[in-house]
């Protein structure tokens, strides 16, 4: 599907630091990457309300968005999708404990070599230029196991000042992953699949990656990126954007923006669905 990428904003909870004048070299980013976006993208924003509680007539009338949706660039929003708001906020509250904490304590749970979590500030263990502006904590979830993934990871990494950050984002990963699970439903009937609980079976016991992303100040915005250009590999990406926003889609041969809403969450379809569909 279309590539996004995300602009150096500033999250409205993140703690402002020290940062040194000039931005280092291999922040800075070639200008062809730099190209301001235009306009907003239009993508659908789904009711789920009517399909979360069964109602075949307003199930077909979203999945017709989806459809429209993922045939031009693969991205819709969501709302009335059953998250707690409240535990959306716990999660922000959370994340921010972690990234406030000084930088040898994220270190000590940096990402280990052929693994897909942990802490990374600008992915320095992967690349030496063009480097994001961003820090990123990411851990696994998978819900085939009566063991709690997530809060183990936090005790076993973090220890017990980050017991309710394990207990909170465990909550989180299991909303999500019942929406994911939800939502393939949905594709299905959008694409026409006889069977709509087809793809629900094939991921309902698959791994999930959570990974949150702070994007600090910067004393130089226009000159880097807090993500890349990329396209994202997995089959489904559920995303929640704060109120700064900075998310955007490149379709239609131009960058577009994705506004931020607090009550919806962002969809994009991945690489592994796109090819497997």
């Amino acid at each position: 599907m279309d590539s996004s990428r995300l602009l150096p904003t500033l999250s409205q909870e993140a703690v402002v630091g020290v940062q040194p004048p000039h931005l280092p070299t291999n922040f800075i980013w070639p200008m062809e990457y730099l190209i301001d976006a235009h306009g907003e993208l239009d993508a659908p924003v789904l009711n789920l309300s009517g399909f979360l509680n069964g109602d075949d007539e307003a199930t077909w009338c979203v999945a017709k968005l989806v459809n429209r949706a993922c045939l031009s660039h693969g991205f819709f929003q969501v709302i009335n999708h059953g998250i707690d708001p409240s535990l959306i906020a716990q999660a922000y509250g959370q994340m921010d404990k972690f990234f406030r904490v000084p930088v040898q304590r994220k270190l000590s749970v940096s990402k280990k070599p052929g693994l897909l979590w942990g802490y990374s500030g600008a992915h320095v263990d992967r690349f030496s230029s063009k480097l994001p502006w961003k820090e990123t904590l990411s851990f696994p979830y998978y819900d085939h196991t009566l063991e709690p993934v997530v809060a183990n990871y936090f005790n076993s990494t973090l220890g017990e000042d980050f017991q309710q950050t394990g207990v909170t984002f465990q909550k989180y990963c299991k909303a999500m992953k019942e929406l994911g699970v939800k939502l393939t439903e949905l594709i299905a009937i959008s694409l026409g699949v006889k069977d709509r609980f087809h793809y629900k079976e094939l991921f309902e016991e698959g791994c999930s990656i959570m990974r949150c992303n702070y994007y600090p100040p910067c004393q130089q915005p226009s000159l880097t990126l807090g993500t890349g250009p990329h396209c994202d590999p997995t089959s489904l990406t559920i995303l929640h954007q704060d109120q700064v926003g900075g998310l955007q889609v490149f379709a239609d041969k131009r960058w577009q923006t994705v506004k931020p809403r607090w009550d919806a969450l962002v969809v994009n379809i991945g690489d592994t669905f796109t090819v497997g569909s």
